[in-house]
């Protein structure tokens, strides 16, 4: 046992060590296209990595600024310039958000969100990425407004290219895509392009723009100002940051489950997260979320137990507390080219590849929530992306659903009835119908529940509405219920229930769907209803 320990702790630290190699270029690089600086990455990077290790619920994952809200960071900074406080009050709410998210114990709905939305909004934000980075690659200054605005400021590029900038680029995104994967364990791919173009920046290449000024010591702290006439304002940013690190950090926790072979803590994993956000938001961190690539790097490298995470963490702050000298001389295109393949890689390629395969209802989805993502905002793009995934199943389910229903009134060999009831229905010579509604039924089969039921009605004197085999009936089915008990007695029929238990029973009693049935038509057992029904039709 104890030499199972000491070789887990040599893995944890081994994993950590080298998560925060990977960490360290990364979170200079979405410092600065956040438009926060360099330095507010890495207190994001230690805020989020250290806090979401000892608090989260996946125990080998690694937290701290990723691609996607790095660029949601981008935009609220780009509102809050003047009073940067407040960008990161909502940085702080967000945490919060998170936390009220894992005390919910919402953290496994977040699983329920389609692929096609997922896949989506992760493209669009690799768009977003790969956009805004194209004027840094080229040695100019990004511009606002986002994407849109970088697309607006494409074709000024001819005329500034800055050569040093752009060959130094290039040379950034060839090691990112070119570097041996064998060699990814020594030395990461980011760190090499990282102090490469550093090293060329301050030689060959010196007309390339740098970081600039970068402070030193300690980060300052930023006190939440939640007043109420700002608090409306700081609602939806913050809301969009919580949800979006969720989704994040909970993708990668399936990621890090599926190599581990473990189960993470979903709840606990929002709770960690949130506390890691809450508190970069007091040091002017950049907000983060469970980062795939570092999670990934630090379990092949041993990492298993929180210790990777939080060590991950320590090591980017001893970093950070010396580091400012050697930043400001860290070229603007070195970053833009590490950044040019995170973009890359957090497009869903392989879901693009299978675009012309893959039902068009979900391609409808994906491609909905990817233009939205990069032209309007996540939050839209998200909401939307789930309204028509809504659509798309409901259809799918309404499909499914009405294939549950049958009816019979003169039996046959594959009616699915005994041979009593058969024989009780040949003797009603066709006046009694049995509508059998077997499985479950929803808002997405209501409305053509009643419209074909109410069709096969026509012709026969009495129908009973057997639920036998009835799993579930939602509110919206329980009404489509009553209704056809409604339309069926205007229309001069007498209607039976049978079969009627369980979940699908609780529902009609409390709706109080079958009160115009009489109390003597509602059977438990389908013959009896049957029998019950000739005798009426036979009396009148």
């Amino acid at each position: 046992m104890a030499e199972r320990d000491l070789s887990t702790l040599k893995g944890d630290i081994f994993g950590g060590l080298t998560a925060a190699i990977v960490a360290l270029p990364l979170a200079l690089a979405f410092g600065v296209a956040s438009g926060v600086g360099p330095l507010a990455g890495l207190y994001g990077a230690i805020a989020v990595g250290f806090f979401a290790a000892v608090f989260g619920g996946t125990p080998a994952q690694v937290s701290g600024p990723t691609g996607p809200m790095a660029v949601v960071m981008a935009v609220i900074v780009a509102e809050h310039a003047d009073h940067l406080a407040d960008a990161f009050t909502i940085v702080f709410m967000g945490g919060l958000f998170q936390i009220a998210f894992g005390l919910l114990r919402v953290g496994r709905y977040v699983s329920y969100t389609p692929y096609s939305v997922v896949s989506g909004f992760m493209s669009g934000i690799g768009v977003i990425i790969i956009l805004i980075q194209v004027l840094p690659f080229f040695g100019l200054p990004t511009v606002p407004g986002g994407a849109v605005g970088a697309i607006g400021a494409l074709p000024t590029i001819p005329a500034r290219i800055n050569v040093d900038a752009m060959l130094l680029a290039g040379m950034s995104l060839a090691i990112m895509i070119y570097w041996p994967v064998r060699w990814q364990r020594l030395v990461p791919a980011p760190l090499v392009a990282l102090v490469v173009g550093t090293l060329l920046a301050l030689t060959a290449l010196k007309g390339a723009p740098v970081i600039g000024n970068v402070p030193t010591g300690l980060p300052p702290l930023f006190v939440p100002s939640l007043h109420l006439n700002d608090l409306a304002k700081f609602l939806q940013p913050a809301l969009i940051l919580g949800l979006l690190g969720s989704i994040d950090s909970l993708l990668t926790s399936l990621v890090a489950d599926s190599i581990t072979r473990t189960r993470h803590n979903s709840d606990r994993e929002l709770i960690g997260q949130g506390i890691g956000n809450m508190m970069a938001g007091l040091i002017g961190g950049l907000p983060g979320a469970g980062a795939t690539m570092r999670t990934v790097v630090n379990v092949r490298a041993g990492g298993r137990t929180p210790i990777s995470g939080a060590l991950h963490a320590l090591v980017l702050l001893a970093l950070a507390l010396g580091l400012a000298p050697l930043a400001e001389r860290v070229p603007h295109a070195a970053l833009s080219g590490i950044l040019l393949k995170v973009g890359w890689d957090i497009i869903d390629w392989g879901y693009l590849r299978r675009i012309r395969r893959a039902p068009r209802d979900k391609i409808l989805v994906m491609l909905t929530t990817l233009t939205l993502t990069v032209f309007v905002d996540l939050i839209t793009a998200v909401a939307v992306g789930l309204i028509l995934a809504g659509f798309v199943t409901a259809r799918w389910m309404e499909k499914q659903q009405l294939d549950g229903i049958t009816a019979v009134a003169l039996p046959g060999p594959d009616d699915g009835l005994s041979e009593d009831e058969k024989e009780a229905l040949t003797d009603a010579n066709g006046e009694i119908i049995v509508v059998r509604l077997r499985g479950s039924f929803s808002y997405a089969s209501a409305r053509e529940l009643t419209r074909r039921v109410a069709a096969l009605l026509p012709g026969h004197r009495a129908v009973v509405y057997d639920f036998s085999d009835a799993a579930h009936i939602d509110t919206s089915a329980a009404l489509a219920v009553e209704e056809l008990v409604e339309c069926a007695r205007s229309d001069g029929h007498t209607c039976f229930v049978s079969g009627l238990s369980g979940e699908a029973a609780a529902t009609l009693d409390a709706l109080g769907a079958l009160e115009a049935v009489p109390a003597a038509n509602v059977l438990p057992i389908r013959l009896d209803a049957i029998v019950a029904a000739k005798m009426q039709l036979t009396l009148k």
